[in-house]
């Protein structure tokens, strides 16, 4: 979704400030594709500041869907995404002071990619680890049972007796 800035860089510097819909419905990166199963419109403004330099504010609430990290439950997961970018398209990126952000991936020629700086932004936010409960027993590494559903009947005989301080301590304390 591209938002045209020409009117914002014009001799008029005219505030763009536009609600569109989010066309996107799947969220892909090298960890797999996840569904967006509930998302709001997005909404734009963009304001000129001097010469080539603008802000943009970008805002919108989305769910992804997500598995858990321990037993492949599918969780939703809600980004609120309030996004502020001060943008001087005349200074190149590797000369960007620490009041400005990089305007390369977002913006080509005079049109904002919505789109890139949602995937961007999500990116960014991206949970570390995902659980569908904080206490999720996760799944048998030997059948595939989902313990938090029932136990299995399945004997776990690779256990070294040697690594047995090892094994209480995963147990007392249940972070793996």
């Amino acid at each position: 979704m591209l938002i045209n800035l020409s009117d914002v860089m014009s001799d008029r510097h005219e505030t763009v400030d536009e609600t569109v819909e989010l066309n996107m419905d799947m969220f892909q990166s090298k960890a797999g594709q996840f569904p967006i199963v509930r998302k709001n419109p997005v909404h734009i403004r963009v304001e000129h500041v001097r010469g080539k330099e603008m802000l943009i504010y970008v805002q919108t609430d989305l769910d992804i869907e997500i598995p858990c990290d321990r037993c492949l439950k599918e969780v939703r997961q809600k980004f609120v995404l309030d996004i502020k970018k001060h943008i001087d398209l005349e200074v190149p990126d590797d000369k960007l002071t620490e009041e400005l952000d990089e305007s390369n991936f977002i913006i080509d020629g005079y049109n904002l990619d919505i789109e890139k700086l949602l995937y961007n932004e999500i990116l960014i936010g991206w949970p570390v680890k995902v659980l569908c409960r904080e206490d999720c027993r996760g799944i048998c590494s030997i059948c595939g049972q989902n313990l938090n559903e029932g136990f299995c009947n399945c004997e776990d005989t690779g256990l070294d007796p040697r690594m047995s301080v090892v094994r209480d301590l995963f147990k007392n304390f249940k972070e793996v």
